[in-house]
């Protein structure tokens, strides 16, 4: 994120062009859909041996690594991409022939900027080993005895923490590669670790049920297990060669500065490591709101309501997964660079080009939003007992997927809005928006109380509350991007978004169609066709009332593939 004074020491930032960032997207989503797809195909072989209440202790473990991993890492991560790779500016050139000491690299030289990267993330590593003793102890405290009655929950446990560990052993590695923009290491590395992590989990548990032993939530464990392992491997057998051409360690290693006090004791960069700092309170606040779902659910619901709730999660947020989240993550890394004040003032033409790019992205949320909400209801349920059968279904975990197409859309828009905020808000801004979370994070925990425990609504309720939750996200993301953009001369307004009345018109009537044959369907496969159908009208309908912008699109993306 952009400071206000000692981020400026930083060198200039690079020109990155939209081509880099929609290539490193496309590569990005491309690895998603793959690593979702084969996810996808052995949860469904898991789910025949698993019951709603082991998916529940599943899901708890997972937010216990991803809790891990957050808070060790994401607040230095965002820090970190402010860092460029150019040497240093002018006013260094007289002193370029002072002499390194030996074992030292050059911090005015783009070895040197990437060398304090790698620097900061291995602090990543210790804090990993803090948090998960701290939030391994708080968690064996407080949750429910009967889920550590579960059987090999203890070694499982332990193996989720030895994990988060290890996986943060590649954190080095991982900033180089997000750093030059080696998506393809990273793809390669993910993909491995994937596979390999899929294989020993379905293998695991169809063992354990061919020779009817009951190891619980087991098979989840050795293959996060897997994961981190392999991921780490690959990784350093790929960035090793990168780090030795580039003149640059992956071990902590000194940093030569004419400016003693850009790092602290010659390892770590100042500025980058107090924004780090100041980011970190802010991290904690949004992985309390990002997870607090399953806080609450986990505090507030039964084991089998959490099941379903984590199914229901997982299927509804599979569009996020898979395409959202790739494009937030090349959107905050093109929009930090792009942005920049560790120059000056961004120019002009970098305000229009990031504008021009957060419309179209707006743009294209808001007809996937359409469509979602047009459709979603009704034929997410029918998908639901093709992929998850009857057992599921009939729990209630329909209604509630039903529920969670009207969260995706806000969920959407709050991961792009919040992506560009944290590119350009300044460290008093960021101390601001914490505040703003911490309020969220309350109205939050009070809107899920009442509908868990006052109204009874069970998962469907905890949908509901994030709803909220993300709305009011979403109304103060948008009001800084609003007032971003006016301090530099520029705007953006609603009618730029929203898409066109024949667009809005035909998704009302979907809804309402789908709806009115949603009384005489009976579960079986025509009622998939009938939807299809009818969404297939639609799609006709938003292409034609939307071509013009479609084709803008298209355009776009051929002149990217030209470029590339």
């Amino acid at each position: 994120m952009s400071s206000t004074t000692e981020p400026s020491k930083e060198a200039p930032v690079s020109n990155v062009s939209s081509s880099s960032a929609g290539g490193g997207a496309t590569i990005l989503i491309a690895l998603q859909v793959g690593s979702r797809a084969l996810t996808f195909i052995v949860n469904q072989i898991l789910l025949r041996y698993l019951s709603p209440e082991l998916l529940g202790i599943s899901t708890q473990l997972e937010v216990y690594s991803i809790s891990v991993l957050f808070f060790a890492r994401e607040s230095l991560r965002v820090a970190i991409q402010r860092q460029t790779d150019e040497p240093g500016n002018g006013k260094d050139e007289g002193k370029k022939d002072e002499k390194v000491p030996g074992g030292h690299v050059d911090g005015r030289t783009a070895a040197g900027k990437t060398q304090a990267i790698v620097n900061l993330a291995h602090l990543s590593i210790y804090l990993g080993v803090v948090f998960a003793v701290i939030l391994a102890w708080l968690y064996l405290r407080y949750t429910d005895p009967i889920v550590l009655q579960t059987p090999y929950f203890q070694g499982a446990f332990k193996l989720y923490s030895i994990a988060a560990v290890w996986e943060l052993l590649a954190e080095p590695c991982f900033v180089v590669v997000q750093h030059k923009s080696l998506i393809k290491i990273r793809g390669r590395a993910e993909a491995v670790a994937t596979v390999l992590r899929c294989l020993m989990t379905c293998g695991s548990a169809i063992w354990a049920s061919r020779n009817v032993v009951d190891i619980g939530v087991l098979p989840f464990a050795l293959g996060q297990a897997m994961y981190a392992v392999s991921l780490a491997l690959v990784y350093y057998g790929s960035v090793w060669d990168v780090s030795s051409a580039g003149g640059f360690n992956l071990v902590l290693t000194p940093i030569f500065s004419d400016d003693k006090a850009a790092y602290i004791l010659s390892y770590f960069s100042r500025p980058l490591l107090i924004l780090g700092t100041s980011l970190f309170v802010q991290s904690i606040v949004k992985h309390v709101l990002t997870q607090g779902d399953t806080f609450l659910i986990t505090a507030l619901a039964t084991p089998v309501s959490q099941g379903i709730y984590a199914l229901a999660n997982n299927y509804g947020g599979l569009l996020a997964r898979l395409i959202l989240q790739p494009i937030e993550e090349s959107s905050r890394n093109k929009f930090g660079k792009l942005l920049s004040t560790v120059d000056g003032a961004p120019s002009k033409t970098k305000i229009e080009e990031a504008r021009k790019d957060l419309l179209m992205l707006l743009r294209s949320y808001a007809l996937l939003s359409v469509c979602v909400l047009s459709v979603g209801p009704t034929v997410a349920p029918l998908l639901l007992k093709i992929v998850a059968g009857s057992r599921w279904t009939t729990s209630g975990a329909g209604d509630v997927l039903a529920t969670y197409c009207y969260y995706i859309p806000l969920l959407a828009f709050n991961g792009l809005t919040e992506a560009f905020v944290s590119s350009v808000a300044t460290e008093s801004e960021v101390n601001r928006q914490s505040i703003w979370m911490l309020a969220f994070s309350a109205g939050f925990a009070g809107s899920a109380f009442l509908f868990l425990q006052v109204l009874e609504m069970g998962a469907k309720g905890l949908v509901w509350a994030n709803v909220l939750n993300m709305f009011f996200r979403v109304i103060w993301s948008t009001a800084f991007i609003t007032s971003y953009l006016k301090r530099h001369g520029s705007t953006l307004s609603l009618g730029e978004i929203a898409p066109a009345p024949l667009t809005i018109a035909a998704g009302f009537g979907t809804y309402a169609v789908l709806r009115q044959t949603a009384t005489t369907f009976n579960g079986g496969f025509t009622d998939l066709v009938k939807s299809g159908g009818i969404a297939a009208v639609f799609v006709v309908m938003l292409a034609f009332s939307e071509r013009a912008y479609l084709l803008q699109c298209w355009n776009s993306m051929r002149g990217q593939g030209k470029r590339d």
